[in-house]
C-alpha cells in the first residue's frame, strides 16, 4: 500500500516538473520572439524606416527558429496562444495545459515588451501591430487569418513529420518571416495574440488589438479542425 502511494506521488511530482519545464520554456521562447519581432520594428523606426520589411521579417525568423531548436522537445515550442489553441483542438495538449501555456506566453510577451521599452526604445508604440487601413477591413482581417493559418499548417507538417529531419526550426521560422515579408504591408502579419497584446497594453495603443485577438485564433483553429482526425489516427 505504501509502495503504491509512493509510486503515485512520484508520478505526480514528475508530471508537475514536466509542466514547470514547459512553462519556463514558453516564457523564455515567447520573450525571445517578442523582443526580436517588436524590437525590429522599434529599431527600424529609430533609423527612419531605412532597414524596412526585410529586417522586420528577418529578426522574427531568427527568434522563432532559435526558440524551436532550444525548446521544441520540451514544450513543442508554441510561443503563441493561437498555436496553443490549435494544439488543444488536435488534442496534443489538455485544457489544464492550455492554462499553463497561455499564462507563460502572455508573461513572456510582457517581459519582452518591457525589455524593448527599457533597453531598445519606445518608438513605433513598442512595435504594436497596426494594419494598413488603406485596404478594406475584410481584406485586412482575411490576410491575418491567412497568415495565421499558414503558420499553423507549417507547424502541423513539422509535428506530423516529427521535426522534418532537423529542419523544423528553420521551416517554422521561415514561414513567420515570409508571412511578414509578403503580408505585413496589409495586416502587419502578427500571427500571435501575445506578440500583439504586450506592446499594445504597454504602450497604451489598443485600437487594433481586437483584430489580432480574433483573426489569429480563427486562422489556427481552421487548420487544426481540418487535421485533427488525421492526428487522432496517428497517435
Amino acid at each position: 500500500m505504501q509502495q503504491t502511494f509512493l509510486s503515485l506521488k512520484k508520478k505526480t511530482i514528475d508530471k508537475l516538473t514536466l509542466n514547470q519545464k514547459r512553462f519556463v520554456a514558453e516564457v523564455i521562447g515567447t520573450f525571445i520572439i517578442v523582443v526580436l519581432a517588436t524590437g525590429a520594428v522599434v529599431i527600424d523606426a529609430k533609423f527612419n524606416g531605412i532597414l524596412g520589411i526585410p529586417f522586420i521579417a528577418f529578426l522574427p525568423f531568427i527568434g522563432v527558429a532559435v526558440g524551436v531548436y532550444l525548446f521544441g522537445k520540451i514544450s513543442m515550442a508554441h510561443f503563441n496562444p493561437a498555436v496553443t489553441l490549435g494544439f488543444l483542438i488536435t488534442k496534443h495538449i489538455t485544457r489544464l495545459q492550455l492554462v499553463y501555456y497561455f499564462t507563460a506566453e502572455i508573461l513572456g510577451a510582457f517581459l519582452g515588451s518591457l525589455f524593448v521599452m527599457y533597453i531598445i526604445g519606445n518608438e513605433a508604440n513598442l512595435g504594436a501591430n497596426s494594419p494598413y487601413y488603406a485596404f478594406p477591413l475584410p481584406t485586412i482581417f482575411g490576410i491575418e487569418v491567412l497568415a495565421s493559418a499558414l503558420l499553423m499548417a507549417v507547424i502541423v507538417v513539422v509535428v506530423f513529420t516529427k521535426g522534418l529531419r532537423g529542419y523544423g526550426g528553420l521551416v517554422i521560422g521561415g514561414i513567420v518571416g515570409l508571412d511578414i515579408f509578403f503580408l505585413a504591408f496589409i495586416s502587419r502579419a502578427s500571427m500571435n495574440p501575445a506578440r500583439s497584446l504586450a506592446p499594445a497594453l504597454t504602450s497604451g495603443v489598443l485600437d487594433n488589438l481586437w483584430l489580432y485577438w480574433s483573426a489569429t485564433f480563427i486562422g489556427t483553429s481552421i487548420v487544426a479542425l481540418l487535421v485533427r482526425k488525421k492526428f487522432a489516427g496517428n497517435k
